[in-house]
């Protein structure tokens, strides 16, 4: 029996609006006044640093790994504070999650660290549909590619991969990594390049899949 429903965040609830904002702009716009270089040459260093160690890695995600690298001085904590107005969710999200919480306990299973999460939470006033928030980088100090995060999630909340289904974005962090620890696992692909029964294009279309299964 499911009991709860796991949410990937960035790109399942939230748009990438605000983490773009931060990295693709905040950090290079600050290297760029700090080392006094025009922004275009700033971003083209920055983006082909971010490509040397890529997603897969725990320091892809962490504001103070590269804020310490490029000796950044301002706090990444106080920055993110500056870009929340750029966050965004996705239309259908606020009505999913008011459904389904109450039926099912809520959670968000995110690479992300926890401080880009709780900006998140606080300015579009979903915090309250969730009743914990796990961090791979933050938590586990791990990324959602190993599979050993789903189980320290199922560990620490006490439940059999079977009593949970997570949902999100990615094909190999949320769909497949799950998978292999047992756990009902959905792709969501907004752009709707790939069908199939796991396969699903918004949260509403997700949403009908559960239904179906209770």
């Amino acid at each position: 029996m499911i009991k709860i429903i796991s949410f990937d965040f960035d790109g399942t609830i939230a748009k990438h609006t605000f983490a773009d904002a931060f990295w693709l702009e905040g950090v290079p716009s600050l290297y760029a006044k700090q080392h006094r270089i025009e922004p275009e040459a700033a971003k083209k260093f920055l983006f082909e640093e971010y490509e040397k160690i890529g997603d897969n890695r725990i320091e892809w995600y962490d504001p103070g790994y590269w804020f310490d690298r490029f000796h950044l001085q301002t706090d990444w904590k106080k920055m993110l504070l500056d870009y929340r107005n750029n966050v965004e969710i996705y239309p259908e999200v606020p009505s999913v999650l008011k459904r389904l919480s109450k039926n099912y306990s809520l959670i968000i299973s995110s690479n992300a660290k926890k401080e880009f999460i709780d900006v998140q939470l606080t300015q579009t006033k979903l915090r309250t549909y969730f009743d914990k928030v796990f961090s791979s980088t933050s938590d586990f100090h791990t990324v959602k590619k190993v599979t050993d995060f789903y189980a320290m999630i199922c560990k620490k909340l006490d439940i059999s991969p079977q009593e949970i289904i997570h949902v999100g974005d990615h094909k190999e962090f949320d769909y497949l990594s799950p998978q292999k620890h047992g756990i009902t696992s959905y792709y969501l692909d907004r752009k709707k390049n790939t069908t199939g029964l796991y396969i699903v294009s918004d949260l509403k279309q997700f949403e009908k899949k559960i239904l179906k299964r209770s």
